[in-house]
């Protein structure tokens, strides 16, 4: 696809040779969002971060990405502190907000949201989430820390053996990922989840048209015995009428040390979008899983910032300008990035 001008809607925008070049630039944005370089090549450019539902790391990723290239944020969070309460629609928001931005970046309840403003926007949009439908931008930040992850040890994600747990109706990441994962060759995925919380049918169907081998399970243990990615959702509750009804699911998929070392292989790799449920009824990933070297999690969040770096880059086309607005970094960046 062309990406300049482009809007990031979904995942089933791009093909596999879109994905590869989205990764590649991403590997090029590392020694920015590790601080060993900065650049300003978007020095001037806003981005207006939208965010009418709760966030903290996608939201705080999308602005850290623009800030890391050189550009301004501008953000507005929920729906208590825009004109969407005085009656503005979506058509008139986006007209409005594309005339102050060079790209938007858009979360919003509604499936479908996303893509409507999109239509009266005259910049950008990219996609933080629209509801329980999709979100593109974990997907892409998810399939690439997959592929490092499996890299590491020797494998690709062609093949990939990964089982997907937890709340996979809501789940808009997991949407996503299934849509991706799609485009390679036999994976074999693991559906873990409670039947009412169950992946949707249509992916299933999807997925298993292309090749993939598809298995389904209420079983965490059993389902876990023979990947090589354990990928843990939390229950959406702000997808239910109540937090009773969530409850209800929260916390039948606990994976601690304990059950990790006897029924995962020695190199299986934990991921989860986060946030993580550490409540004491959910504890989806126990917190004694944190000194394991297989815990992916803030690796998986800080690939979020080079994946949105790439994509900026892209869509405002200055890849190819990048180095040219290099300099050094002046401040103390860190340990350990």
């Amino acid at each position: 696809m062309n990406f300049t001008g482009a809007h990031i809607l979904s995942i089933q925008q791009f093909e596999p040779d879109d994905i590869e070049a989205i990764f590649t630039v991403a590997d090029a944005m590392l020694p920015f969002a590790r601080r060993q370089k900065a650049t300003r090549v978007l020095d001037g450019a806003i981005m207006g971060n939208m965010f009418f539902e709760a966030s903290t790391r996608t939201r705080v990723s999308f602005g850290s990405a623009f800030n890391l290239l050189g550009g301004n944020v501008r953000e507005t969070t929920g729906f208590e502190s825009s004109a969407i309460t005085k009656g503005e629609s979506l058509y008139d928001t986006a007209r409005v907000l594309s005339g102050y931005s060079d790209v938007v970046c858009m979360r919003h309840p509604q499936a479908g949201s996303v893509a409507e403003f999109a239509k009266a926007s005259r910049v950008p949009v990219i996609n933080g989430g629209d509801g329980s439908n999709e979100h593109p931008t974990q997907a892409l930040l998810d399939l690439y820390t997959i592929r490092k992850e499996l890299a590491s040890k020797g494998r690709s994600i062609d093949g990939a053996r990964i089982a997907m747990i937890g709340d996979l109706k809501y789940g808009r990441t997991v949407h996503s990922l299934c849509k991706l994962l799609s485009l390679y060759k036999n994976c074999h995925i693991s559906l873990v989840s409670p039947q009412e919380l169950s992946m949707p049918g249509e992916l299933v169907e999807m997925m298993r048209a292309r090749g993939h081998k598809i298995s389904i399970s209420e079983e965490l243990t059993s389902s876990i015995t023979n990947v090589d990615i354990a990928y843990s959702t939390r229950i959406q509750e702000e997808r239910f009428q109540t937090k009773a009804e969530a409850d209800l699911y929260r916390g039948r998929f606990r994976l601690n040390q304990s059950i990790y070392t006897q029924f995962c292989e020695p190199n299986t790799v934990i991921m989860h979008p986060l946030p993580r449920d550490s409540r004491s009824e959910a504890n989806e990933l126990d917190i004694d899983l944190d000194q394991n070297p297989n815990l992916a999690i803030f690796r998986q969040a800080d690939n979020g910032v080079i994946v949105r770096m790439a994509l900026f880059a892209m869509v405002l086309d200055v890849v190819h300008l990048v180095d040219k607005y290099m300099h050094d970094v002046r401040w103390f960046p860190g340990i350990g990035r």
